[in-house]
């Protein structure tokens, strides 16, 4: 990733509280080759996330075709989650989007936006969000 994705990841990473570990776990982006449909890409990254998923975790697929929540949701869902004790996973696709066993796997598919999104983007719009829903919960006054 470029350094601007890493420093904007890294700056609401540690914004978050200790009891809100972050795991960041990257998958490499398969080879694409020429004239060739993306498909073999997409199912060897799938494969590739599917194995860094820890065995009890709680999946959630981000897809354009989820369900879309807005802060205010996030907030509740991440209140939830924390509530629940369980490990989440949050799965962001490459460039072709995620592999239908990932989805297959999900708890649950969010749409962060009908737009088309630059997956290093969405890294940090989702760290910022997590963050602004965990400020949320807390009263605390970064998401005024």
């Amino acid at each position: 990733m470029p350094g601007w994705v890493q420093s904007g990841y890294n700056e609401y990473a540690k914004r978050l509280p200790g009891e809100l570990h972050l795991e960041l776990v990257e998958v490499a982006l398969a080879a694409r080759r020429k004239n060739e449909a993306p498909q073999r890409a997409i199912a060897n990254e799938g494969e590739a996330m599917l194995k860094a998923i820890g065995q009890g975790d709680r999946v959630v697929a981000l897809d354009v075709k989820g369900k879309p929540w807005g802060t205010d949701q996030l907030a509740r869902n991440l209140r939830d989650w924390q509530g629940s004790g369980d490990n989440f996973s949050l799965l962001i696709g490459g460039p072709d989007g995620l592999a239908p066993s990932c989805i297959e796997r999900a708890n649950i598919s969010w749409s962060l936006s009908a737009l088309t999104l630059p997956h290093p983007l969405v890294r940090i719009i989702l760290i910022e969000q997590l963050y602004r829903a965990w400020s949320i919960n807390a009263g605390h006054p970064y998401h005024r």
